[in-house]
């Protein structure tokens, strides 16, 4: 199984996630003859652009708190694993985002990665998060997996995690 892949680095909030796309599988995408047809590559061309915009579109909501656009790129069952190896549901996982003691600065995802297959999408990157909580300044990095599956014709993020690493040393 050969993944369509796009890489580029785009500015936003990573959103996080988890790999088992595997229990979904996952279709070849090579056609008869080995080769990959125009419509279909059009239509993977399509999507990762689609994602990619999502993605960012999320990311620029969770920057400034919109709970509603936050909320509705997720799906009702999403799933997110922190660094720290804790699971929460939708709920939970909005609210800790919308919480007034919260503030994420903008910054830029490097190495974002987007990987179809079928119905699901694997995107992936690597970003520095600066902030504050309770008035207290934080430094984060990470790298991250989000998970979007297409349902009813609509791509969804269904789970996130992220693994946590330290800074580079200056």
């Amino acid at each position: 199984m050969t993944p369509i892949v796009s890489m580029r680095t785009r500015p936003g909030i990573a959103a996080l996630g988890i790999v088992w796309l595997w229990c979904f599988g996952g279709d070849s995408l090579m056609a008869a003859g080995g080769q990959v047809g125009a419509g279909e590559e059009s239509q993977r061309a399509a999507d990762v652009a689609a994602l990619t915009r999502l993605s960012d579109a999320w990311d620029k909501a969770i920057v400034r708190k919109d709970e509603k656009a936050i909320a509705g790129n997720m799906a009702d069952d999403f799933r997110a694993i922190d660094g720290y190896g804790s699971v929460e549901g939708k709920p939970a996982f909005v609210a800790d985002l919308v919480d007034p003691k919260l503030t994420i600065d903008p910054y830029t995802v490097e190495e974002f990665e987007v990987r179809l297959y079928g119905e699901t999408a694997l995107l992936s990157g690597r970003t520095h998060m600066t902030g504050t909580y309770d008035g207290k300044a934080f430094e984060s990095n990470y790298r991250y997996i989000d998970i979007y599956v297409r349902r009813d014709g609509a791509w969804k993020i269904v789970s996130v995690q992220i693994t946590k690493f330290p800074p580079a040393k200056t």
